[in-house]
């Protein structure tokens, strides 16, 4: 796991840091698409009623270990933790350097826990940040253009990083994904996000409770 130190956070106390701020995310985000357009899914962040379509999925009472895949530039980090428990960790994993280092440097909260590295080692950086497994995993990271196995690797790492009742939450722009959750999770909603710019398919997959398991 690699370590990113903090920057100086940024004054978002009046209008024109907010603009600055807001300037600052589009700016990092379209410069990075075009860099890896592959690891990133839109060169449009996610509207607000996709972010509201998919954590009104989650029971942010019990919900004590979140994970984000791929946040970027905080699209779905800030309104996780707007959302979530006060004793809660949001553990978000990404793979670009950049996105880790600009969020590190803009939010102060100390249940946000940001790594640089890949989503098929969550189970590794679960263990890092002294939990056992995941209560919810949400991701963007677009599987139809990932290497070859390594969508089916982080799928399968996913499932074992979930608690039984455990879910993975995800939204895409193709439904290629459902073959690599099919064969792992007994129970997925799919569903089409018409709101969003482009519609967006989200996904909801559950893993089996425990007594079903033993069964």
């Amino acid at each position: 796991m690699t370590s990113i130190p903090l920057k100086k956070k940024e004054n978002m106390g009046s209008k024109r840091a907010m603009g600055a701020g807001f300037m600052s995310q589009w700016s990092i985000f379209f410069r990075q698409f075009l860099k890896h357009p592959g690891m990133i899914g839109s060169v449009i962040p996610s509207s607000q009623a996709l972010v509201d379509a998919m954590l009104d999925m989650v029971d942010w009472r019990e919900t004590r270990l979140f994970v984000e895949y791929g946040p970027g530039v905080g699209t779905f980090t800030r309104p996780i933790l707007e959302r979530m428990h006060p004793d809660a960790t949001l553990l978000a994993i990404d793979l670009n350097l950049d996105f880790v280092a600009w969020l590190d440097a803009r939010i102060a909260d100390p249940r946000l826990r940001v790594v640089h590295g890949s989503a098929a080692d969550v189970g590794r950086f679960i263990r890092e940040a002294g939990h056992r497994q995941a209560d919810y995993v949400l991701s963007g990271l677009p599987f139809s253009t990932l290497p070859a196995g390594v969508g089916e690797a982080i799928c399968a790492e996913t499932y074992e990083a979930l608690r039984p009742g455990g879910e993975f939450l995800i939204y895409q722009y193709s439904r290629r994904v459902r073959r690599l959750i099919d064969p792992l999770f007994p129970t997925i909603i799919d569903s089409l996000e018409w709101r969003n710019l482009p519609p967006c398919r989200t996904f909801r997959a559950v893993r089996e409770e425990a007594l079903a398991q033993a069964a």
